[in-house]
Formats: C-alpha cells, sequence, structure tokens
C-alpha cells in the first residue's frame, strides 16, 4: 500500500470549512409546576436531535437533584429516556415530563450506584475487568475478559453477587482488555502507531491535538510518517488514572488545524464537544480499521488494563484494532464525543470498546476544540486525505471499514454525501 505524506503545515486531521451546529433552546419548567393529573398526562416526550438530549439530561440532572438516577437516548425513537427515584416528591416526575424527557421509575440512585462500584474497586480491582453504569438497566455491567480465571474470576462473580441481582451484573468477553496503540501507521513514534483525534487550540493559543495518553506517555515526539521527522511533541498526558488522554503541540506554530475529521475522500466538519448518552449512535475513526459505528453502552467506565486502572470512560459497542488508538468518536451530525483508548476483541468478531471523554479531556489540559478553517477541502495530497490520515486501503476502505462508495462520494472541494448516507448503507463493525 502507497503512502502520501501529509504536508508539515496541515493537520492530521483534514482541513475543511466549520459548519456551526444550532442547538435549540430547551426551557426547563418552574419548580412549582402544577401536579395535577391533566398537567401530567399532557406532557409528552419531546423528539430530540442527539446533542439536545445530552443537553437535556444535563440540565435534568442539575433540577432534579438526588432523585435523577441517570438517562438514555433512545435513538430509535429519538426520545430521552431519564430514570428517577422519586421517593415522596412525585412532582420531579412532572418535571421532568414537562421538560421532555420520558420518564422511569427505578430502584436504584446514582449515589446507590456509586457506592457499588466504589465496592467493585476496593474488592475486585482485578486486571481485565471493567465496570460501567447501564441507565438502560439501572444497574452496574461489570465484564471480564478471557484473562480472568480461576480464584479471580471467583472473587469478582462473590463482590458481584454481593452487591446483589438488582445492583450489579457480571458477563465474559471473549477477547483481552489492551489499549490500541501499535507499531505501522498514521502518527508514529519510534515503533509505536496511533491515531490522531481531534484538532484543538491550546491554552496558549498554539494549534494541538488531542490523542490517547498511553500514546504520550509512550513517546514525545510524533511524526505524521513512518520514519519522518517529528511534527508534533506531546505536551501532556494522563494515563493510567482518571482518563486516558494526551494534548499534542505542533511544533510549527503556522499548522493549520482545522476542526475536522477525514474520512478519506471527505471529511466531517466538528462543530463542539458534547457528553455521551447512552444509546447515542457514533463513529469511531481510527488509522487501522476505518470507519466503523455502534452505540454508547456504558458511561462512566472503570477498566483494569495491565498496565494499570483508568477511570472516567465511555464504554460503547464499537469496534477498534492497535493502531486505532487516540483516533475520533463523533456523531452524524458533527459532534466530538471520545478518543479511542482501549478494549477487547477486533472488527471481525467485534467486543468492547472505551473511549475518554472529550469534554473531560479538553477542561483537563485548557485547551479548546476549533482551529483555522481556511486550508484545503476535503480531499487530495494538500488537504491531508493521504493514508496517515485515514485514507487508503487500511483507513477507510473495504467492508470492514464501511468506506468504499459510501465514504468516498466527497467531491474536491470537501462536499458530497454526509454520514446519513453512510448509515444507510450500514457501517461495518
Amino acid at each position: 500500500m502507497s503512502h502520501k505524506r501529509i504536508p508539515k503545515r496541515k493537520a492530521a486531521i483534514a482541513a475543511g470549512s466549520v459548519v456551526a451546529l444550532g442547538a435549540a433552546a430547551i426551557l426547563l419548567p418552574n419548580a412549582n409546576a402544577s401536579q395535577d393529573g391533566a398537567s401530567d398526562t399532557a406532557a409528552a416526550p419531546k423528539t430530540l436531535k442527539a446533542g439536545d438530549a445530552s443537553d437535556l439530561a444535563s440540565q435534568l440532572a442539575g433540577l432534579l437533584g438526588d432523585a435523577f438516577a441517570g438517562s438514555y437516548y433512545d435513538a430509535e425513537s429519538q426520545q430521552l429516556v431519564v430514570n428517577v427515584v422519586p421517593g415522596d416528591n412525585n412532582n420531579v416526575i412532572v418535571q421532568a415530563k414537562q421538560a421532555g424527557a420520558k420518564v422511569r421509575e427505578v430502584e436504584n440512585s446514582l449515589d446507590e450506584l456509586a457506592s457499588g462500584a466504589q465496592t467493585l474497586k476496593s474488592e475486585a480491582t482485578i486486571p481485565g475487568t471493567a465496570w460501567a453504569v447501564d441507565p438502560r438497566t439501572n444497574k452496574i455491567l461489570v465484564t471480564a475478559d478471557s484473562t480472568v480465571t480461576g480464584d479471580n474470576w471467583d472473587q469478582l462473580e462473590s463482590t458481584v453477587q454481593s452487591l446483589g441481582s438488582g445492583m450489579a451484573s457480571v458477563k465474559k468477553s471473549a477477547g483481552t482488555f489492551k489499549t490500541f496503540l501499535s507499531g505501522g501507521d498514521a502518527i508514529f513514534a519510534g515503533g509505536s502507531r496511533c491515531s490522531a483525534g481531534f484538532n484543538v487550540t491550546a491554552g496558549d493559543g498554539t494549534p494541538a491535538f488531542l490523542t490517547a495518553g498511553h500514546c504520550g506517555v509512550a513517546a514525545e515526539q510524533w511524526s505524521d510518517a513512518e520514519g519522518g521527522q517529528p511534527i508534533a511533541t506531546v505536551d501532556q498526558a494522563t494515563f493510567p488514572g482518571a482518563g486516558d488522554f494526551a494534548l499534542v503541540k505542533y511544533d510549527d506554530p503556522a499548522t493549520q488545524a482545522p476542526s475536522e475529521v477525514n474520512l478519506g475522500d471527505q471529511t466531517v466538519a466538528i462543530s463542539q464537544a458534547a457528553d455521551a448518552e447512552v444509546g447515542l449512535q457514533v463513529f469511531r475513526m481510527g488509522s487501522t480499521t476505518g470507519l466503523s459505528d455502534g452505540q454508547v453502552t456504558g458511561l462512566d467506565a472503570t477498566v483494569n488494563y495491565p498496565e494499570g486502572t483508568v477511570t472516567g470512560l465511555i464504554q460503547t459497542n464499537v469496534c477498534a484494532e492497535p493502531g486505532d488508538s487516540g483516533g475520533s468518536l463523533f456523531t452524524q451530525d458533527g459532534l466530538a464525543i471520545g478518543l479511542t483508548s482501549g478494549g477487547s476483541g477486533d472488527c471481525t468478531v467485534g467486543g468492547e470498546t472505551f473511549f475518554q471523554p472529550v469534554t473531560t479531556a479538553l477542561e483537563a489540559v485548557g485547551a479548546t476544540l476549533g482551529g483555522d478553517a481556511a486550508g484545503g477541502a476535503g480531499a487530495g495530497e494538500e488537504a491531508g486525505a493521504g493514508d496517515e490520515a485515514g485514507a487508503g486501503e487500511e483507513a477507510g476502505a473495504g467492508e470492514e471499514a464501511g468506506a468504499g462508495e459510501e465514504v468516498g462520494n466527497g467531491n474536491a472541494d470537501g462536499t458530497g454525501n454526509g454520514l446519513g448516507e453512510i448509515i444507510g448503507n450500514g457501517v461495518g463493525n
């Protein structure tokens, strides 16, 4: 496979214009909303875009207080489902419904779920295990990979059982939890290969990009071609611990760093960062497997990698493979959601993949999403659509990556079919 080197002054994510996303304002009801049956019955769940659902969930979490027990996005009905533990205050149900959410009464509060997760941390922090809160079941979903056997499995199973069947459940994964660092393509450092996530502007105003923290601690300087000269230097990196993210600054301060993800022959404009919501349909781009899609299945996940424990991750059923680490997780309408961390399985058998939330990473490193969008748009070497940026056979073509005709219908100016076309034709996992 041939490789085209991205010019030094171009970003690892292709250039193009930024399309602003207009989010509808969401008005919450007065705290003294009527509790009569007519008001309750009249409130119908709103049809919401994914980004608006995430915003509404955040607002309801603050409004409902301890009664809020998590939420998820029903992609089929395009509705936000909110879990509540009403206690003696039925007004919280009325408030959530009048705000536009579909309401479910559940048993476990967020505090109780957090307490259960703390028990798992203290009694079952075993390499090859992970857990996350699943608001669809109102339980903690515990996963053990194929290395968890014998006494370790007995210890994990016993800890889960001690929490009760109504609080937690455990399942086995056929693969092995690992970070997706590899040697080969995309952004390089010695024998390591990762993927660039999202271009950002660092706190000092210089261009930079986000990638996985385990990539950032593996090497300090990164190149856009194997054996090439470094183009960027790690400024901050966290791994393991409270996240898996790194801020890497471009060495040339004149580097154009537009806010887009390169799919190969077209690009997706990234308008802003957003929090994940369980049930949200997401897309992942990586230098090994190209484009894959799936859903968010859990939040605030803890993963016990061989290198150490990482907390605060997003759990999904999107596939990934070595070399995809650091790659972007985003939505159809251009919201930046996460950075590929690790998981189990591959894009043949599937598995679980975990992502660092972009919102948390941006806050931690003091960066903002977005950059200079004045460069070329979409395809061609000058737009950074060479193999290293995600195009070509490994990074976007073929059935597994879901590319080919669906991804490659962009024009030279970056226009063409959007992700709606890809969704309609299916993206391979």
